[in-house]
């Protein structure tokens, strides 16, 4: 039978692919945006048309923090899946307007729950952020690790949505993946990331702004690839270990059928290898402004990913110089460059 999946943030970057794959796979989605102008809406208004092409996909634009509206849908429509993936992002933004931050992901959050406390789905997947690892220094991240002391006023909302998240998987016995992704990357992206940026900056002649000199690394993870684990996660649900037993390296609660589990490329890549790929795509060279760090971010990022591979069997695999040529090839068709 068709299942039906419920995806808040659906006109976003991640919301986009991850509505098409499902509709790939047959399912009939409910998309919730509210169409947010912390980036261009004609963007997210064009991945929604391209959605809406689909018979199966349907949408309700607004916020997932409106009372009761998250409640209404779950009672009307019944999600079998619930991907939680709408939230105000952006770590820099977060220091300029926190409460924005507060309205979207905790009290977001919070409806998101109530409505599967009163009509529990099969699954819930909620997006949380490798920035809750925040002052961690021993790398890879693993899921086991102790992640207490965020950089940023959005990974400190990111990771209080996983504890509240916890607490209903053991009151409500409601099961709970949270996924912590990795500097997603690839076509129709957000404009505030910095491959868009710098794209657009080199194509136009213009300098990009090289955050600490250079000196920094992400895990930077293609968007299908992020998807496909999404996707295969959904299949694999948590259940409360009856005897509280945990297997080694397993992130799941001893007392809740909830788990976190790291999304990422586990491959580490220098900001200025990452340039060069763009430089390599574009075929021209960036004028780099070198500048200090920024507040609330990281020097570096990196994923263990065996979590992943243990629940799935998949492992993401996309080269960043892959990733970046997509992204630059639809970059140009798109803005007709």
């Amino acid at each position: 039978m068709t299942r039906t999946a419920l995806v808040t943030g659906s006109s976003g970057f991640i919301g986009y692919h991850l509505c098409l794959r499902l509709l790939a796979d047959g399912f009939r989605v409910l998309g919730l945006d509210n169409l947010s102008d912390y980036y261009d809406v004609g963007l997210k208004r064009q991945r929604q048309a391209r959605l809406s092409q689909n018979p199966g996909f349907s949408v309700v634009n607004d916020s997932v923090e409106a009372p009761g509206l998250l409640m209404r849908l779950f009672g009307e429509h019944r999600p079998e899946v619930v991907v939680h993936l709408a939230a105000q992002a952006g770590v820099r933004w977060s220091i300029e307007n926190p409460r924005a931050y507060l309205e979207s992901n905790i009290q977001g959050t919070f409806e998101m729950l109530e409505a599967a406390r009163a009509h529990p789905p099969e699954h819930m997947l909620l997006a949380s952020t490798s920035s809750a690892y925040g002052a961690n220094t021993k790398m890879p991240y693993a899921e086991t690790d102790r992640a207490d002391h965020q950089m940023s006023f959005y990974a400190a909302t990111k990771k209080a949505t996983e504890s509240m998240a916890h607490s209903y998987a053991h009151l409500y016995d409601l099961p709970v993946t949270m996924f912590r992704f990795f500097t997603v990357y690839g076509p129709w992206g957000r404009p505030d990331m910095a491959l868009f940026k710098f794209t657009r900056a080199i194509l136009e002649d213009q300098p990009i702004d090289v955050y600490n000199h250079g000196d920094m690394r992400r895990d930077f993870t293609y968007v299908d690839d992020l998807v496909e684990g999404i996707r295969l996660l959904i299949d694999a649900a948590p259940v409360r270990p009856a005897d509280g037993e945990v297997p080694e390296g397993d992130s799941l609660s001893p007392v809740a059928p909830w788990r976190v589990v790291n999304i990422g490329n586990s491959e580490p890549v220098q900001l200025t290898d990452f340039i060069a790929a763009i430089e390599a795509a574009i075929g021209r060279p960036a004028i780099r402004n070198l500048m200090p760090m920024q507040p609330g971010d990281v020097p570096a990022t990196w994923a263990d990913a065996d979590l992943l591979k243990r629940l799935t069997g998949y492992a993401p695999k996309t080269r960043v110089s892959e990733g970046v040529k997509a992204f630059v090839d639809w970059y140009r068709d798109y803005y007709r460059v």
